[in-house]
């Protein structure tokens, strides 16, 4: 007969049928604090992202979680969320600074936010973008532009925007020990050269230079590629062409894994809303009411109250 058995059929006194129930209790409550702790730690116990560990995934098949992370607050929650890869990328010049494009940042502000990121991550692989005018045209300047991104800031690797037009930069990086994500499909620092965000590489002949490419950027020694907004069906092809992971963005689901704009992500910018964006909350209109409420409470000198004042 089981023990719940037992309780309810008169065998045992009331007094011990009390200490039986409260027995359970005391146990559930433990197994679920347990479980709910656990479950908290699970990313935390897990071991550090490399680029290793990234090449295993795409072997495994386990798709790759990226996200871009600007600042130690917002970085501390990605990486306890458990985020695969941050990305300091030069899209801060849009949602930080306010610039329409990614042009007008800087290698100073990029090694600023990559810095304040690396002081919160334990876990993640932190990428950062090369922004633009630092590695184009000038293979010395881009190695001399990677090192200090790397020696100033701590971060893991480095994202370059092209193909075979930043090989050379490409190369140089690689070969002092400096890991490098490439980046192929729309390249927003070229803007002004394609004078549009659409959809690239629809034609033969430009989806054939990005299947090129993205040999290339292999062959050298990437470890991985960047595929923005681009067809599904090349992104595929592409990513089972090669053996390194690919990252999209609007690129599909065929890819090793997905990229996304923080604040777009979060409904924090509501100016953007591209396709292949999902918005994951609407943070512009929590924030709106928040601070809204504060206002009216400052106001009305309701806030603060006694309970929050010495």
């Amino acid at each position: 007969m089981k023990l719940h058995e037992v309780a309810g059929s008169g065998m045992l006194t009331k007094k011990w049928q009390i200490y039986y129930i409260l027995g359970l209790f005391i146990f559930s409550t433990f197994a679920m604090c347990l479980i709910n702790n656990v479950t908290m730690n699970t990313f935390k116990n897990l071991p550090k992202i490399t680029t290793h560990v990234l090449q295993e995934m795409k072997q495994k098949g386990e798709k790759i979680a990226m996200l871009t992370g600007y600042d130690f607050s917002m970085a501390t929650l990605l990486d306890e969320a458990g985020i695969d890869v941050i990305l300091v990328g030069d899209s801060a010049s849009n949602v930080m600074a306010g610039h329409k494009t990614t042009l007008p940042i800087t290698l100073d502000q990029m090694i600023y936010h990559a810095s304040s990121v690396m002081r919160a991550v334990e876990r993640a692989l932190v990428v950062v973008d090369l922004p633009f005018g630092s590695y184009q045209g000038n293979s010395k300047e881009a190695l001399s532009s990677a090192i200090r991104i790397m020696k100033e800031s701590g971060a893991n690797a480095i994202k370059l925007e092209g193909g075979a037009e930043i090989l050379e930069s490409v190369n140089r990086i690689l070969s002092a020990g400096i890991p490098v994500i490439g980046h192929l499909g729309l390249t927003p620092q070229s803007i002004n050269k394609f004078g549009t965000y659409v959809v690239r590489a629809t034609d033969k002949g430009e989806a054939e230079k990005l299947k090129q490419d993205a040999k290339l950027l292999e062959e050298a020694g990437c470890f991985g590629i960047v595929l923005e907004k681009i067809p599904a069906v090349l992104a595929g092809e592409v990513t089972r062409s090669i053996g390194i992971p690919t990252i999209g963005i609007g690129a599909g689901s065929e890819v090793d894994g997905q990229v996304l704009v923080l604040h777009d992500m979060l409904g924090i910018n509501q100016d953007f809303s591209p396709r292949f964006l999902r918005r994951y909350n609407n943070l512009h209109d929590s924030m709106i009411q928040s601070f809204d409420t504060y206002i009216k409470d400052v106001k009305a000198v309701d806030f603060p109250n006694k309970n929050e004042q010495y």
